[in-house]
């Protein structure tokens, strides 16, 4: 089962029933908006109790097309790596 952005607002809406589902909207889309921004902008996001998003940038490197075999250069770029705090770690493992 995945958990979607629907399924937050929902969640929200219903944990706070002096929201509207309007407003549930606007929160969840504010908090995701402003994290897409941070790790836009090459900044950790750090959410106590979560984890930590990091922001990693990867040289260019060789690789090869997997169908033909012929050699070819991956261009540079960054990506976004997730690091589960200790607390969710343990939540998991028990």
């Amino acid at each position: 089962m995945t958990l979607t952005k629907a399924d937050l607002i929902q969640q929200v809406y219903k944990k706070h029933p002096d929201l509207t589902k309007a407003q549930a909207t606007d929160s969840v889309e504010t908090f995701l908006a402003l994290s897409k921004n941070s790790l836009i902008n090459g900044e950790d996001l750090l959410l106590s109790g979560f984890g930590k998003f990091n922001i990693k940038d990867k040289k260019s490197r060789r690789g090869r097309n997997p169908q033909t075999g012929t050699a070819l250069t991956l261009d540079a770029r960054r990506v976004v790596t997730f690091k589960p705090s200790g607390i969710l770690r343990d939540k998991i493992n028990s």
